[in-house]
């Protein structure tokens, strides 16, 4: 099998971003505002940010907005290369999405939680370009829509991954001690993470290095 593709989370300075690169990043995700969860900055740093990742690197804008319109209003401050909607989108509504915006690819976000997330995640394969599983809980009052540092039930994840057609990654409480059984378990075309590469919220060269070590072996 070959190596997933490893995306860097909550990339918070244009310093985080090449660090996260010169490790062997494929993408960075950049966090938008969110009800709750780590790594959040504002449109204009995002921005800042993006410009300076060179083109074969993807970058993720975070949003949690779940209107069409502000998608695209959100997308506009910051002209990432992907959008990874975190929440639910109001009425399925992509096509409003890729008619405004043609060449920016469309992640969403399905939080495992039970057989109703495998559905859900197989229904909205059809209408996105990839499919990120993670491990938050948008039904509590104040939702969970990443960044918790736990791992959901990868036999689930691994049913998602054989029943769609379109790339898969993997998020939640990944670490270089569990991520092999992960890959072996699930098979994502990519893993994302950002708690555990971090020291005291600072994205930390050492971990970076010992996780990407671990995928190698």
């Amino acid at each position: 099998m070959t190596r997933p593709r490893v995306k860097i989370c909550c990339i918070s300075s244009v310093n985080e971003a090449s660090i996260a690169i010169a490790h062997g990043a494929s993408a960075i995700g950049l966090v938008g505002n969110m009800p709750s969860g780590p790594g959040v900055i504002g449109d204009e740093l995002i921005n800042k940010i993006a410009k300076t990742v060179p083109p074969p690197i993807s970058t993720f804008l975070l949003t949690s907005e779940t209107k069409p319109q502000e998608i695209i209003s959100h997308y506009k401050r910051v002209h990432t290369s992907t959008i990874q909607i975190v929440d639910a989108l109001e009425n399925k509504a992509y096509e409003l999405i890729r008619k405004e915006l043609p060449c920016v690819k469309l992640v969403q976000v399905i939080h495992v939680i039970d057989d109703n997330s495998v559905r859900e995640a197989i229904e909205i394969s059809n209408l996105v370009d990839a499919i990120l599983l993670d491990s938050g809980n948008p039904n509590l009052a104040v939702k969970e829509l990443g960044g918790t540092g736990r791992i959901h039930n990868w036999e689930l994840s691994k049913e998602i991954r054989k029943s769609i057609s379109i790339p898969l990654f993997l998020a939640g409480g990944l670490n270089k001690n569990n991520v092999n059984q992960a890959i072996d378990t699930v098979q994502p075309f990519g893993l994302d993470l950002c708690s555990s590469v971090r020291t005291d919220g600072k994205l930390d060269s050492q971990k970076l290095k010992g996780f990407f070590k671990a995928i190698e072996n």
